[in-house]
């Protein structure tokens, strides 16, 4: 469940924010801001209050502070606007697979994408007053964007100079993360693109994907500023970590990206139809939810999946046809959605559901412990589907239950839960809606499969989830940021 991008009314995006030398400056009052969302205008260099160019080299002036207080460090030194940018060392970080990946470098520059209008409409404030902070301490310098309608993000990335930036930041909710995948993805670079490091800093009203990470960091669950904060602590520390990525393909021939689930059913409509809540925060869906129980509704279709056992096992892949028409990674285990599935794939025999969802990671929301069950290897993803026939109070009581991962100790005959690396799910009658990152999808036929440590996000986690096969190719690191 996440937050759409929503419109600003502003004909400018770019914001740069700097505190002077040698602290960090007091938030702005907000009731001096010059703008709808609360954003002040920041002087130029043509004149106060002049639209800043997108590629600007901004940076936010620090001094080289530690996290700990009192703590500090004589090898870097605030960079001027104009001044070549000078890199820190880069240093190797073992993972405890054994493997290594490059953290990010100190300084770092990032580009943060931020949706003024998600969750409870606040995450300009949040970011002035809980993240600018904290990144100055970092030596973490910054642009901040705003979108202004829907797939702004999207597009920004699309044509972005991804050269002059560390790492791209995405505040708001997931479906903002969506966008910037997809965008990265849709360019003609895309294979070294999906490398750029990403960062999730909740501000939505799901925030699923940054739950996820604050949970696998090892941070009890946590909701609202706490998890914010416990985020940029994440980004403030540069420890990236892989995440595997989930490509869809629908039968109208759309190919799209997901990072985080796809929803069909109960779950798709309490996230979309709680939309007109969205000021509400998480408690959009506690109302959406009983809402939909009101009306509960059953939903006809089938559902097919490649469970994690037969790959395993060294089923060999099926062979994957016209892919090389097709912009990203090869999908091996997918067949046309015309042909049936192969026959080492499970076909669920019940018609008839409540919900279904295929889900990456371990949280469905920053209150929703979806997959107790652990990280899945990598290459795999979480599969749950509710038959239809149960009730609405059992129903409530695995929801009540999510919150602190105990749903799957109700022993609730209707829920099935297996780990799976590709589904078919196809639509009988096309009632519901499918829910991509919390974004909207028609509902038609769709099929997916899991690429294994795809692209690299800023977490804290202590060890990288285990291959799913060993035959495949070793997990990438990213390259060094000036190659990007």
């Amino acid at each position: 469940m996440s937050t759409h991008v929503l419109g600003f009314s502003r004909n400018w995006t770019p914001l740069l924010l700097a505190a002077p030398r040698g602290g960090v400056s007091s938030p702005p009052d907000p009731a001096t801001a010059g703008n709808d969302a609360g954003a002040p205008t920041a002087p130029a260099p043509g004149g106060e209050g002049e639209p800043h160019s997108r590629h600007r080299d901004a940076r936010l002036g620090s001094t080289d502070k530690e996290l700990k207080a009192g703590a500090a460090a004589a090898d870097s030194a605030p960079t001027a606007p104009g001044t070549p940018w000078q890199r820190g060392p880069r240093v190797e970080v073992m993972d405890a697979a054994g493997g290594s990946r490059n953290p990010l470098p100190r300084p770092c520059r990032v580009l943060v994408l931020l949706n003024p209008r998600g969750g409870k409409g606040k995450a300009l404030q949040l970011f002035r007053s809980h993240v600018q902070p904290l990144l100055a301490q970092a030596d973490v310098s910054f642009t901040l964007t705003l979108t202004e309608r829907r797939n702004h993000a999207r597009e920004l990335v699309r044509a972005e100079d991804l050269r002059h930036w560390d790492a791209l930041v995405v505040m708001s909710g997931d479906g903002l993360m969506h966008e910037v995948v997809n965008g990265l993805m849709e360019r003609p670079d895309w294979e070294t693109a999906i490398q750029k490091p990403l960062c999730s800093l909740p501000a939505g009203s799901g925030n699923a994907l940054a739950a996820s990470v604050n949970h696998y960091a090892g941070y009890e669950q946590v909701t609202n500023e706490d998890l914010l904060n416990n985020c940029t602590r994440l980004l403030c520390r540069r420890l990236l970590a892989p995440m595997d990525l989930l490509s869809l393909q629908t039968a109208s021939g759309q190919r799209l990206f997901s990072v985080l689930s796809l929803a069909w059913g109960f779950i798709a409509d309490v996230d979309l139809e709680s939309e007109k809540f969205r000021r509400l925060g998480e408690m959009r869906f506690t109302l959406g939810t009983f809402l939909r129980l009101a009306a509960l509704r059953t939903y006809q279709g089938s559902l097919a999946y490649l469970p994690v056992e037969t790959v395993v096992s060294k089923m060999p892949p099926c062979p994957a046809r016209d892919q090389q028409v097709q912009q990203g990674p090869v999908d091996a285990h997918l067949v046309p959605l015309e042909e049936a599935v192969p026959s080492h794939w499970t076909v669920v025999p019940e018609q008839d559901f409540v919900l279904v969802l295929a889900l990456l990671h371990s949280h469905l929301g920053s209150e929703m412990f979806a997959a107790p069950m652990g990280r899945c290897a990598a290459g795999a993803m979480h599969l749950f589907y509710v038959r239809a026939g149960v009730s609405r109070a059992t129903l409530l009581r695995l929801f009540l239950a999510m919150e602190k991962g105990r749903h799957m100790e109700c022993d609730c005959p209707h829920l099935v839960y297996v780990p799976v690396v590709a589904f078919r799910l196809e639509p009988k009658d096309r009632k519901g809606v499918f829910a991509v990152d919390g974004e909207l999808m028609i509902s038609e036929a769709v099929q997916g499969q899991v690429h294994p440590n795809y692209f690299w996000m800023v977490s804290g986690c202590r060890e990288s989830p285990p291959s799913l096969e060993p035959q495949a190719s070793p997990r990438r690191r990213p390259p060094p940021a000036e190659h990007l």
